[in-house]
């Protein structure tokens, strides 16, 4: 039997990853009739937060009106759910193979702080960019490019095209 630290940076073969996801999403269209999202679960969340922090305020929003019902919590949804199970296997993921830990990777040109605003102000832009497209990677441009839409194509193309842009920027941060 290997250590445990012997395993520790083997990965599945990213076209078998690829695969496993693309039958994710075939199925999460058959049984839901919608594709995959993760960005829907932190609308449901702040929608929650604002609610509850002032009721008055989200009834006359008309952004968070859309999203609080009387008798529904905007909590109970499928995307909120699928959501906590994607968190709670890769946590269990991790613990099973020994890669859970307390560590900020970055580069020995730039400090842990610099590592962590970058990624804290990475994070809000995608947000940010999700709400406008409607959607995160999985449900704009995965789901939407699984079922051929121009919307979809558009989005991870943006999405990988910004991306591109901006690395040459941002490059020294890591090389």
């Amino acid at each position: 039997m290997k250590n445990k630290t012997q395993n520790r940076h083997i990965y599945w073969n990213p076209y078998f990853g690829g695969f496993l996801l693309g039958i994710l999403i075939i199925f999460t269209f058959y049984i839901t009739g919608r594709g995959l999202g993760a960005s829907g679960a932190m609308k449901s969340s702040v929608v929650t937060i604002v609610d509850d922090v002032s009721h008055e305020h989200a009834e006359k929003s008309a952004y968070y009106s859309k999203f609080i019902s009387g008798d529904k919590s905007p909590m109970n949804n499928w995307i909120v759910f699928e959501t906590l199970g994607v968190l709670i296997g890769a946590f269990i993921s991790g613990s099973i193979s020994g890669r859970i830990g307390w560590r900020v990777q970055h580069s020995p040109k730039i400090t842990r702080r610099r590592r962590l605003i970058f990624a804290f102000g990475g994070g809000i832009l995608f947000g940010i960019g999700a709400q406008i497209a409607r959607g995160c990677t999985s449900g704009a441009a995965l789901s939407g490019m699984a079922v051929l839409s121009t919307g979809g194509f558009i989005t991870m193309l943006a999405i990988f095209g910004t991306a591109y842009l901006f690395a040459y920027f941002f490059r020294k941060n890591w090389i």
